[in-house]
């Protein structure tokens, strides 16, 4: 039953138990894409099922993931799969766990609201948007912005963080960054304002249907 019911993994080498980071993030990047996919489905038509759907499996996947086991979450166990060749990552279970029961907290708070209440308001505006912002960190980044607040209420100190950031080491040469690099990215946020500002006009005239594939079907005329 401990088996079942256990938060991490013991590995050897390892005083604490702990999480295969890359596994989380491939995770991420799933429930990332369903969110933000019915998030453009809202928007551009006005269909609600998409995202109450995801909620409903967000919601249940992070109860597994914290009551259960990361183990039996199956979009930790699709994760797995995807990135089962790759060199695992470990990273500490404790500050994994307070992240997710944060957003066992934001599910719950959608699932409320737009599944149960069956409504829309700027407060599922906001937790929507905080959910795509804490999954995209985690999956392009690798930063989990939500492990933060482990720290804050934990005085000890966290350990086997993503990228090894908890540990206070010198940066290596490939990391830092130039004058020239920050100038050249101010630069290139100056050229996007310039092309905006000449090509704005000629960039929102809609493209044609170069070999007339998707024009409109011609309907044939009534014999009567």
């Amino acid at each position: 039953m401990k088996k079942v019911i256990q938060f991490g993994e013991d590995v050897e080498g390892y005083s604490i138990p702990v999480l295969n980071e890359r596994e989380i993030r491939a995770a991420a990047g799933i429930l990332f894409l369903v969110i933000f996919t019915s998030y453009l489905l809202i928007i551009l038509t006005g269909d609600f099922a998409l995202a109450k759907y995801a909620i409903t499996l967000f919601f249940t996947d992070f109860l597994i993931r914290v009551f259960i086991s990361p183990r039996y979450s199956p979009a930790l166990i699709v994760g797995r799969l995807i990135v089962r060749n790759q060199t695992p990552e470990y990273v500490g279970a404790r500050q994994k766990k307070i992240a997710w029961i944060i957003g066992v907290i934001l599910s719950f708070i959608m699932l409320i609201f737009m599944v149960i209440l069956n409504s829309f308001s700027p407060i599922t505006g906001i937790v929507c948007l905080l959910c795509m912002i804490f999954l995209f960190f985690e999956s392009a980044f690798g930063i989990c912005l939500a492990c933060k607040v482990y720290a804050i209420f934990f005085k000890e100190k966290v350990q086997y963080c993503p990228g090894e950031v908890c540990d206070v080491k010198a940066r290596q040469p490939i990391q830092k960054t130039s004058k020239a690099q920050l100038l050249m990215v101010l630069v290139f946020i100056g050229y996007i304002f310039l092309v905006v500002r000449l090509f704005n006009g000629y960039y929102q005239q809609k493209p044609y249907d170069m070999f007339g594939l998707f024009g409109p079907k011609k309907t044939s005329k009534s014999k009567y």
